[in-house]
């Protein structure tokens, strides 16, 4: 939500606007801070008063501590709650049983399982033998992403990539406006400006029309840029919207796994996805910090479904009761003349997805290229395995890049990305900053022949604790357009030297600190 005030500066006024958060989010976040500490405070007080009390304590953080070390989880993630657990032992322990992993309650295991029955059922065993011939190695790839992400291989959907958000709204636009059954939009900001009110308007009038509306939006991530009270307001506008995880105040992981997802499909046979959040910051209408790279894809045909799913998967989990379905949300659609595979997939946290989908993808791409890898990316927080995987492809002899902001949003998270910059560029991967502003795009491209788009992050908040979705690509026509965007920015970005990357002892000291617990963060 957005205030403005006014000051004056001799004769002159100035006006500034600032965000503030409603009191709801106020009051769950104290709700969480208040369980929490009650918790803590209530085994404390035990282990002081009660005779004995403090052995079961004592036994509980040595069962913690063994089952962390014995859990089959990245070590990168098991050393902050090692120390968690061990420096702080009542506190520690506590916090890990509480927030440690997502828990799904039975009604939702029960829906899921319902929601299942009622999606897509592709068989594309025909697809994979298909490609199979083709390229054993993209083969290979495809059926491990699909099998992790719970998708399905695509060949009769069209795309076309964005490499702005201005361009790529333009036409989402006009793709609402023409939308006949219905309309499904995921994302994890929406704020109130020109952009969205623009959307709001054609979805108001599509609602007259008896269009079908459904609005999923991240409780969190509209924390500051929306009423707290706004989908009951788009209810009363004809539109079905709900948040996502919406913050009652509780000490569990729900506060940690957001939807990070960006999903837009209309009438089940044109969808979007991408980096861009539905805020004027990611058209330029509302420079931030300086020039806002972001990238998207459109996609048309039954690629479409998948991002379908998805969005009913979210939208089902968040609701009191499901709602019955008003349309055939999976259509037949025609066939496209475009080359190539692509697999739309979604990836998040345990239980929902059992292993790191994103990561797990973007790996095979690194360790299956030998001429190139470029990657584009807003964050680089990243583990010893990606570390590692960057590293041997670059010394192989692949021209590993990345790019990533000059200016940054987050000063904490920019000094994080740049401490991984020395050990990368000691293999051989060249570092890029976009010197004109703010570079917002996820995307991953390799040998001219694989591409993922989409919203994941090189840091753990993507590759761990979010929600998040994208499409990933084989000897598409896509790809060059997405090869070509890659190399126009290199062009406006500073080539990153080791001499560049100099800093005191004490902010050598603190990053390290703060490093230690980046998996948490």
């Amino acid at each position: 939500m957005k205030k403005s005030y006014e000051y004056s500066v001799g004769n002159k006024k100035i006006k500034r606007e600032y965000s503030y958060i409603p009191f709801r989010y106020i009051l769950a976040i104290l709700i969480t801070i208040f369980e929490i500490t009650a918790i803590i405070g209530i085994v404390a007080v035990l282990c002081y008063y009660v005779p004995y009390f403090y052995i079961l304590a004592y036994i509980t953080e040595i069962a913690c501590v063994i089952k962390i070390i014995a859990s089959d989880d990245n070590p990168d993630y098991k050393v902050p709650w090692l120390l968690f657990v061990l420096i702080l032992p009542i506190a520690g322990f506590m916090l890990y049983m509480m927030m440690y992993s997502r828990v799904l309650k039975r009604k939702y295991i029960k829906r899921l399982k319902d929601l299942d029955n009622r999606m897509y059922h592709k068989d594309d065993r025909a697809l994979f033998e298909k490609l199979n011939k083709e390229n054993p190695v993209a083969h290979a790839q495809a059926k491990m992403l699909c099998k992790i992400s719970y998708s399905h291989l695509f060949t009769d959907t069209s795309q076309r990539y964005y490499d702005l958000g201005e361009k790529m709204c333009k036409d989402l636009i006009e793709d609402l406006k023409n939308a006949r059954k219905f309309i499904f939009m995921e994302y994890f900001i929406i704020e109130e400006g020109k952009l969205w009110n623009e959307i709001l308007e054609i979805l108001k009038e599509k609602a007259r029309e008896g269009i079908e509306i459904r609005i999923v939006y991240d409780d969190i991530g509209c924390m500051k840029t929306l009423p707290g009270n706004y989908f009951k307001i788009l209810r009363k506008m004809g539109i079905d919207a709900t948040p996502f995880s919406f913050l009652r105040g509780g000490a569990d992981s729900k506060f940690n796994n957001r939807s990070h997802r960006k999903i837009t499909v209309i009438d089940g046979h044109i969808g979007y996805t991408g980096g861009i959040n539905l805020a004027d910051e990611y058209i330029n209408e509302k420079p931030r910090f300086g020039h806002w790279k972001d990238g998207g894809i459109r996609i048309q045909g039954e690629g479409v479904w998948e991002l379908t799913r998805l969005f009913l998967i979210d939208y089902g989990i968040n609701v009191k009761a499901l709602p019955k379905a008003k349309h055939d949300y999976f259509p037949s659609v025609g066939t496209s003349a475009q080359n190539g595979y692509i697999i739309p997939f979604g990836d998040g946290p345990r239980p929902l997805y059992k292993r790191e989908v994103s990561k797990s993808a973007i790996q095979n791409m690194l360790d299956s290229a030998t001429e190139y890898a470029y990657i584009t990316t807003p964050y680089l927080i990243i583990d010893n395995e990606l570390c590692q995987n960057l590293e041997n492809a670059a010394l192989r002899g692949v021209d590993v890049k990345i790019i990533l902001p000059h200016i940054p949003d987050k000063r904490l998270i920019f000094m994080m990305s740049r401490s991984f910059y020395p050990r990368l560029m000691d293999a051989g991967v060249e570092i890029y900053e976009y010197e004109k502003g703010f570079i917002h795009s996820k995307n991953y491209i390799t040998d001219d022949e694989y591409a993922i788009v989409g919203t994941v992050n090189l840091d753990y908040r993507s590759l761990v604790h979010h929600f998040e979705n994208a499409v990933w690509m084989y000897n598409t026509d896509t790809i060059a357009d997405i090869k070509n965007d890659f190399e126009a920015t290199l062009k406006g970005s500073i080539k990153i030297e080791k001499k560049m990357l100099k800093i005191n002892i004490i902010k050598r000291f603190f990053r390290a600190c703060v490093r230690v617990f980046a998996p948490l963060l």
